[in-house]
């Protein structure tokens, strides 16, 4: 535990001093654990040290885990969402980072006026969809957000992205950079979504300097997975 301890100070004190960097403060950047395939004795302790936000990929393992971590954290749900399982995300999840089309969209609306929930959401944009050019990405994340925006039980708060995986953090700031430039774009035409998920373990600290407000970091919090 003490390892764990010092492993999510250390990330801590990455994050505002990147903040720092982007003349903003530690405040401004959320740390998202990321706990997909962790078991929850494994989870609970990053909890017990002040991590309220814990991120899964999967709706079955987080079906299992989640009535077993205590404390009250925040689940996002940072994986691809199919539509058939809108349902069991709804009553899981406070966040869901991946929204990527209109018809999810309606899905999640939908599944959450059932569960008797307001649901948090991003908009994921997908720079590497082939055959897309940068006007017609921004277009269709436009359009996702739009009618996200109007959704009454979902809660349009920002856009995320998830740039190639490189060891090199470098290659990742020009992604960044283009959702923040979408964002502000967005906002220009009256849609606001202020919040910005990108950046993991690799380059959390390029993400915050590109204007992050949210980081999903695992492996630096809970070590090298297991095969």
């Amino acid at each position: 535990m003490d390892d764990i301890e010092d492993r999510i100070q250390s990330v801590q004190a990455r994050i505002a001093a990147a903040a720092v960097r982007s003349g903003r403060t530690a405040d401004d950047v959320r740390l998202l654990a990321v706990s997909k395939t962790r078991p929850a004795e494994a989870v609970q302790p990053v909890v017990e040290f002040g991590v309220r936000d814990l991120g899964e990929n999967r709706i079955q393992e987080a079906e299992t885990k989640i009535p077993q971590v205590q404390g009250d954290p925040i689940w996002h749900l940072i994986g691809a969402l199919q539509s058939n399982k809108t349902g069991k995300a709804a009553q899981l999840f406070d966040v869901v980072h991946s929204v990527d089309r209109p018809k999810l969209v309606a899905r999640l609306d939908a599944a959450a006026a059932e569960a008797g929930r307001r649901l948090k959401i991003y908009v994921q944009v997908d720079f590497t969809r082939s055959g897309l050019a940068d006007d017609a990405i921004e277009l269709r994340a436009r359009h996702v957000a739009d009618d996200a925006d109007a959704a009454p039980n979902l809660e349009l708060v920002g856009l995320m992205t998830l740039p190639p995986f490189d060891p090199d953090a470098e290659t990742a700031r020009p992604w960044f950079r283009r959702l923040r430039a979408i964002r502000d774009h967005l906002a220009a035409e009256g849609i606001d979504a202020p919040g910005l998920s990108m950046g993991m373990s690799n380059d959390f600290e390029v993400a915050i300097e590109e204007g992050a407000t949210i980081v999903r970091v695992g492996t630096t919090i809970f070590g090298p997975r297991q095969p």
